[in-house]
């Protein structure tokens, strides 16, 4: 509440007192609600954040699963970990807009180059953070797990993998963020049904208040996967790991 006021309070300065700012170049609160009533109201909002939220589901569902064998084999292997981890963090640094010419090309114009986009865009930061979750494991750990009698694929997963999962989720969050920012563009750039769909037709009809309603929404679902997946698993692991009370 108070942010709204304080936001009100910028507009009528920036826009009605000193004219800093044009009416149609700064969005008003007031209108942003009424705009974001109107696209709730007649279903466009609602059917384009389930379309996204399939699209994100999947392609984040496949860069998680690829993220993590990738990961786990640059670990594994250092043939792997000499030449291709330097490979990933550059790939990581490239924006994920950069694939969607490729994306085009390979799926057309379709559901397909989306999730495409939006896997590669989170699938390096899950690998990373893997990589890095697993070489930081204390060696403490895996000497005494050793001396009980633990080796192979069982003092790996019961041991090494466990120990790296605060950082390995501290990269599906990152990953996850990524994943948002690449599907946002994809359906900007591709002209399809959903979030950036919307924010795209704001943009073009010079509708600033649209815009800020699709980012507010963008923001609060943010805010709620966060929350609700992300905080929940990661309240669990620091509680099975000690570092929380229940």
């Amino acid at each position: 509440m108070i942010l709204i006021i304080i936001w009100e309070v910028v507009y009528k300065v920036g826009v009605d007192v000193l004219g800093v700012w044009k009416s149609y170049t700064f969005p008003e609160p007031l209108s942003v609600i009424k705009t974001l009533g109107s696209l709730i109201s007649d279903g466009s909002l609602i059917g384009a954040i389930l379309i996204s939220m399939r699209r994100i589901i999947i392609g984040y569902t496949i860069s998680l699963v690829v993220g993590l064998i990738l990961g786990l084999l640059i670990v594994r292997f250092k043939y792997l970990d000499e030449n291709f981890s330097a490979l990933i963090l550059g790939m990581q640094t490239l924006p994920s807009v950069c694939w969607l010419p490729f994306a085009i090309l390979w799926f057309g114009l379709s559901e397909s180059s989306i999730i495409f986009v939006t896997t590669i865009g989170s699938v390096f930061a899950i690998s990373m953070a893997t990589e890095a979750g697993i070489k930081n494991v204390n060696p403490i750990y895996v000497k005494a797990a050793s001396t009980m009698g633990a080796k192979g694929l069982k003092l790996y997963f019961n041991v090494v993998i466990p120990s790296a999962l605060p950082s390995i989720i501290s990269g599906m969050k990152q990953g996850w963020s990524f994943a948002w920012r690449a599907l946002i563009a994809g359906e900007m750039l591709s002209a399809t049904k959903g979030i950036g769909q919307i924010l795209m037709v704001g943009r073009d009809l010079a509708d600033i208040n649209q815009v800020a309603s699709v980012m507010i929404v963008i923001i609060v679902l943010g805010l709620v996967i966060d929350k609700f997946i992300f905080g929940a698993l990661e309240k669990s692991v620091r509680r099975r790991c000690g570092l929380e009370r229940n």
